[in-house]
């Protein structure tokens, strides 16, 4: 073995191992959170996703947001709730904001239960 070969064997050492594998930790932590954020799973099965046609479509904030909320619901994971809670929340949340409108137009404070 040549003194190159020998000195390119020595450079993997248990610390530079244990930092590679650090790294590609990371590395994967990262891609996964940037799927989370870019791409979500929930939106995924749609040929056009919600904040495209919202945006395309220049539609005002609650009527994005209502269909943000339903176009995910049932498909976007809250902790441990079973799939069925999950919708229900995401329904909950699009009603919230046709009521928040609801209160606008009928001169109430936008906040105010119904």
């Amino acid at each position: 073995m040549s003194d190159c070969d020998e000195g390119v064997y020595n450079f993997f050492t248990a610390e530079t191992i244990e930092d590679a594998k650090t790294y590609l930790e990371e590395y994967k932590n990262k891609m996964d959170t940037d799927k989370i954020v870019v791409k979500p799973s929930h939106y995924e099965r749609y040929e056009i996703e919600p904040i495209t046609f919202i945006m395309r479509n220049d539609l005002p904030f609650y009527k994005g947001n209502v269909i943000k909320y339903i176009a995910r619901a049932g498909f976007k994971q809250y902790g441990d709730l079973s799939t069925i809670e999950c919708e229900k929340v995401d329904i909950r949340k699009a009603i919230r904001y046709c009521e928040m409108r609801l209160n606008e137009l009928d001169g109430k404070e936008i906040t105010d239960a119904r």
